[in-house]
């Protein structure tokens, strides 16, 4: 027997009250549904009725068409998500984000062409720019170099998006364990054994602290911009660095995305976390899965102790609840992502 066989059934007698929905109607601002465009809907929506979600907003808006490296294609399925959500009468339930193509970084007018695509976009009735983790990780300008997430020729598609009101979604690197040596002592050895495409050595990749810097710089200098760091900004483990950038940014918020299980395993810390920083954090879970939400909303709304993550190589430790207060979990649920997308129907969440 071994780590990934090791399942032991707890002794511990302790309260248990699990969640199957959400105390509150939410937003979930960070979800993917790759088929959008040809999707039919009824069943999803039925999902999250069940789930108490009344809005979610698909970063994928150009679908599997994004990693065709073809923008053209990217935008044809950019409309037809949108169009297919207007035909089905659900606009009203989700948000849509427009994604581009950085591969094309060197061309004289690369810049021009991606205003252009942002605002055409826009009028579709997108809500976001999302950007996907390959910008300051693999990605490569014409020579052969890395292209930084603070690279000045991006500085025209964050600029339009700050002038359109359009708040842009950014993932940048991945959890710290990934960029260190695997072994005994790396906490994320179990998912370096299953999943070993996702670590980050250090002959091929930046270290973490400078791509968390890059980024740091970009929203520095980019104050007219909002942007939302996606998965705490994997400052999930060092809450206290999380702070302090929020403190110093307040173009900046943050979602939940992927990340529960850091906030599960240091229940005080995080709670406060919450209180200190309650206008600033929104709510996100990235895969959709609806058998795993149950775990988000125990965490934030329980005082539960010593219960299970759904995946042990994200996080073998255990949970523990934050007992959030209703005024708290309401601007995490909706009310921080209306202020952001003030598109978003308020009766979903407010009925008169």
């Amino acid at each position: 027997m071994d780590i990934e066989e090791y399942s032991p059934k707890s002794s511990l007698v302790v309260e248990e009250n699990p969640r199957n929905s959400a105390k509150f109607p939410f937003v979930d601002v960070h979800s993917h549904q790759w088929k959008m465009p040809v999707m039919d809907f009824t069943n999803l929506i039925a999902e999250m009725d069940s789930l108490n979600m009344g809005y979610m907003i698909n970063l994928s808006g150009s679908g599997f068409a994004t990693f065709a490296g073809n923008q053209n294609l990217m935008d044809i399925s950019l409309t037809e998500s949108l169009e297919n959500i207007k035909k089905q009468g659900v606009s009203n339930r989700f948000g849509v984000f427009v994604n581009i193509d950085f591969n094309k970084l060197d061309d004289p007018d690369f810049g021009t062409n991606n205003v252009e695509i942002i605002k055409d976009a826009v009028k579709q009735g997108v809500i976001g720019l999302k950007v996907y983790k390959n910008l300051g990780l693999n990605l490569k300008d014409n020579s052969g170099e890395r292209v930084k997430v603070d690279d000045k020729r991006l500085n025209p598609i964050w600029e339009i998006c700050g002038e359109l009101n359009i708040p842009v979604l950014i993932h940048s690197g991945e959890p710290s364990p990934f960029f260190d040596p695997i072994d005994k002592h790396n906490e994320r050895w179990l998912h370096a054994r299953q999943k070993p495409q996702s670590f980050r050595n250090s002959d091929e990749y930046p270290s973490f602290d400078e791509v968390m810097q890059e980024q740091y710089n970009m929203f520095k200098n980019n104050p007219n911009t909002i942007f939302i760091n996606a998965h705490l900004g994997w400052y999930g483990n060092d809450l206290d660095k999380m702070s302090a950038q929020l403190d110093d940014l307040p173009n900046v918020y943050t979602e939940i995305g992927a990340v529960i299980a850091e906030l599960g395993r240091q229940p005080i810390r995080a709670r406060r976390f919450f209180i200190e920083h309650q206008d600033r954090v929104l709510f996100g879970k990235d895969t959709y899965k609806k058998s795993e939400f149950d775990v988000y909303f125990r965490i934030l709304e329980t005082s539960d102790e010593y219960f299970d993550y759904y995946r042990k190589r994200h996080a073998h430790w255990k949970m523990y609840g934050l007992n959030l207060p209703d005024s708290i979990l309401k601007k995490l649920y909706y009310k921080n992502a209306r202020k952001l997308f003030p598109s978003i129907p308020l009766e979903l969440f407010e009925p008169n």
